[in-house]
């Protein structure tokens, strides 16, 4: 997928959970989205999925991939002095050199440094980040997060790690690869709690200059936990009103960041199951396959699966790695793949799993509840507005095909 570059231009305050954050959005520059896994200049004639049958369809898949290498357990680097952070700065602009040289140099103060942030923004969602050299962040991270030697070899491969926080509210996949408007794309390579309010995630640094992140705007403070009231004195007095302080850290949040940071790592099988049985056609599979998710009309499988496969005659592998009839890329079928007819396996090319896979996934991001809801789901299965008009559209179809 080519890089998108763009100027981009402040054009906001946004206040996130007690930090502040510059918005940054494209300047004069509408948002541009790709999609790899579908052609979106199909038109809207629908199949008699009555006559389709979905085992037929197996015989035409692709042969599923080797199975992966096993992932061996990291066990951090040597030489890691850790700095817990006891505040987290963020200033409206640049902080001047001289004014990171007196907070220093204040009582109690062991240790500071600053990094670059602010606000991209994902189909219209703000995510704030911050972009780091990893060899220097590592040790202001949490101790879970810092043994971790993925996370910072990620960060060094221009790839986005997710705060946790930001994965549930925002319903981010990991493997997957987000727009980012008018900027590059980003894969989560990995979730994790930093601990630090309002940050939804880290990038490298040359990541951080691509997206158009202000330089220097976030900073950090180390000293004595007991001392952490002057500390906050201290550099408030020395900022004033330009910037907000805020402490974190302390006992209460090393127990919360020590639970969280244990999901550094890509998510593992989940062993659902949502026995839909082996119906005779796809019309049958997508009505069962749609009481998975309460609220979610059949007409949205079937048209996500005519879109994405025509109903399992183009199973891929895609240009981007999606496999079998509902075009799942490897990573989210880990999360959200169901074992559907009760063989005991979850399996990416079959559709009788990956039809019930699909509405777990859809139902995941909030479909059951229709509107604008189901629009957003629908745009999670693939990151294009003009994917979500076409699949809608293909279901009003279907629902004027069966009525």
């Amino acid at each position: 997928m080519g890089v998108l570059v763009a100027i981009l231009a402040v054009t906001a305050l946004a206040v996130t959970t007690g930090a502040i954050f510059l918005v940054l959005s494209p300047a004069d520059s509408p948002a541009q989205v790709r999609t790899e896994t579908s052609d979106l200049r199909r038109d809207t004639t629908v199949r008699d999925l009555a006559r389709l049958a979905p085992q037929a369809d197996l015989t035409q898949a692709s042969p599923p991939p080797a199975t992966p290498a096993p992932v061996v357990a990291a066990t951090g680097g040597p030489g890691i002095t850790l700095t817990p952070p006891r505040l987290f700065v963020v200033s409206q602009s640049t902080l001047p050199e001289r004014t990171k040289q007196d907070i220093a140099r204040l009582g109690h103060v062991q240790k500071v440094d600053s990094f670059d942030g602010g606000a991209v923004r994902v189909s219209g969602a703000a995510l704030n980040l911050l972009a780091v050299e990893p060899a220097r962040f590592r040790a202001w991270a949490p101790k879970a997060v810092a043994d971790q030697p993925r996370v910072w070899e990620a960060l060094n491969r221009g790839e986005l790690i997710a705060d946790s926080a930001a994965v549930r509210r925002l319903g981010l996949v990991l493997g997957a690869r987000y727009q980012v408007d008018s900027g590059p794309a980003l894969r989560v390579a990995a979730s994790a709690s930093f601990g630090l309010p309002g940050v939804d995630g880290l990038v490298g640094a040359e990541t951080g200059r691509r997206l158009g992140l202000l330089p220097g705007v976030a900073l950090l403070v180390n000293g004595p936990e007991k001392a952490v009231a002057a500390m906050d004195a201290g550099v408030r007095k020395l900022l004033g009103s330009g910037a907000q302080v805020v402490v974190v850290g302390g006992s209460r949040t090393a127990r919360k960041t020590e639970v969280k940071a244990e999901q550094v790592r890509e998510r593992a099988p989940t062993g659902n199951r949502a026995t839909v049985g082996r119906p005779g056609s796809y019309l049958e599979l997508y009505r069962k396959a749609a009481t998975v998710c309460p609220g979610l009309s059949w007409t949205v499988l079937a048209a996500i699966g005519q879109v994405e496969s025509s109903h399992g005659r183009n199973n891929g592998p895609s240009s981007a790695g999606a496999l079998g009839p509902m075009q799942f890329m490897p990573a989210t079928w880990k999360a959200y793949g169901v074992d559907g007819d009760g063989d005991g396996v979850a399996d990416i090319w079959s559709p009788y799993d990956a039809v019930p896979g699909a509405a777990n996934y859809l139902c995941a991001n909030g479909a059951g509840q229709g509107g604008k809801k189901l629009a957003k789901a629908v745009w999670f299965y693939n990151h294009s507005t003009a994917y979500v008009n076409k699949v809608l559209s293909v279901a009003q179809a279907y629902a004027r095909a069966y009525p």
